[in-house]
């Protein structure tokens, strides 16, 4: 008996291994897809979209000083457009931006201002675009392609408005910013509607007035009379299951669920006296390691859902097929099977449900050794290793 646990673990051992090798090749295959794939989606769709309010300024005693709207009235419409390269989901979406902004000289005296409106990134595209001062149109600055400006004489107290209009696509978050470094904010309101329902706020940003729920998302209200801050707006776009990360995880946790159902067939053909042999066990395993197998390069292909399926599905009958001719039909079918979907299969699903998977593990193993400290209870080990 003794030789064929230290056989039993040698299988298990090895099969350990080969698990370990599969999840760095996993590792390996994310983080080149992630360096590769992230560049060609970030050049073909867009990158993250940093916005900000137009920039005024105006010459005073030969420095140039800034000076902030007298309102501000923004709309954004995001709309979330997933796409799938490779091992992962890339959090594209689509934006429209319209704000209205207002400006008062209250300089006291005639100038003349810059307003200059920068664009949220230089990677992406900006169709429908309006840059609207007073009435009149900007055109691109000769200085560069990242911004557009204008210049405009304002009598003392006069009053313009300002208008920036765009559609774009990004990456990953949307961020505004009211200016530079701490700005002061006067009469501002920003209106934000989503077509998902999951949102959340990126670091460094401050959450809305207000979040009303609409069709498919929400409504989200900004609202400040009169505010001085250094912090953002923003929104962080939900991510989807990610396939390359998932089956690394998987992976590494495949040892865990390996020697559960070891333990647990063992101590079940101790109890109904069925003989497996240390070479069954490495078929077992075996059977256990093709669900890895084919689940790291099945995700490639199709959705993960299916890929888990297909993997699951092939595994369990790759060890109910064996076991029914090894030991006879009633025990491959109920007392390995059953021991493998909770062990392989529901174990392994646990990784779909993020900051759960370790609570189910450990109530996993809690009831498991309930369950076998009960059907033990009155085994005589001393007996049956003898023998």
């Amino acid at each position: 008996m003794t030789k064929r646990i230290l056989a039993i673990g040698l299988i298990f051992a090895a099969t350990s291994v080969g698990w370990l090798g599969l999840a760095a090749l996993i590792e390996y295959r994310t983080l080149e897809s992630r360096r590769q794939l992230t560049r060609q989606v970030a050049s073909l769709w867009g990158e993250e979209h940093r916005a900000s309010a137009p920039e005024i300024t105006y010459e005073s005693k030969g420095a140039q000083q800034s000076a902030a709207p007298e309102s501000s009235n923004i709309r954004v419409a995001l709309t979330l457009d997933q796409r799938k390269k490779g091992l992962l989901w890339h959090n594209t979406y689509n934006v429209s931006f319209w704000g209205d902004y207002t400006f008062k000289n209250d300089t006291g005296q005639q100038r003349e201002f810059l307003i200059t409106f920068s664009f949220p990134t230089t990677r992406a595209n900006y169709d429908n675009f309006v840059f609207r001062v007073a009435g009149q149109d900007a055109r691109l600055d000769g200085s560069g392609q990242d911004q557009v400006s204008i210049k405009i004489q304002l009598e003392a107290g006069q009053e313009i408005p300002v208008t920036i209009g765009y559609d774009s696509r990004g990456l990953d978050r949307w961020v505004y910013s009211h200016g530079r470094g701490i700005s002061q904010v006067r009469n501002f309101r920003l209106v934000m509607t989503t077509d998902f329902a999951a949102v959340d706020f990126p670091p460094g940003t401050v959450s809305p007035a207000s979040m009303t729920p609409i069709p498919g998302g929400w409504e989200l209200v900004w609202r400040y009379d009169r505010l001085i801050s250094g912090f953002q707006l923003g929104m962080e776009m939900p991510s989807r299951i990610q396939p390359g990360p998932l089956a690394g995880q998987i992976t590494m946790f495949a040892p865990v669920s390996l020697l559960f159902f070891f333990f647990v067939i063992f101590v079940l053909s101790v109890l109904k006296d069925v003989k497996l042999h240390p070479m069954n066990y490495f078929f077992l395993a075996a059977a256990f390691f093709a669900f890895h197998l084919l689940f790291a390069y099945l995700v490639d292909h199709v959705d993960v859902a299916w890929a888990f399926g297909a993997a699951s599905v092939t595994s369990v009958a790759l060890v109910v097929s064996y076991l029914r001719l090894v030991v006879g039909p009633r025990f491959a079918l109920v007392e390995a099977g059953l021991t493998q979907f909770i062990y392989l299969v529901l174990f392994s699903l646990a990784h779909f449900f993020q900051g759960f998977t370790g609570l189910t593990v450990t109530l996993g193993a809690i009831v498991t050794l309930a369950v076998m400290m009960q059907l033990t209870a009155r085994i005589d080990w001393e007996e049956r290793f003898g023998r």
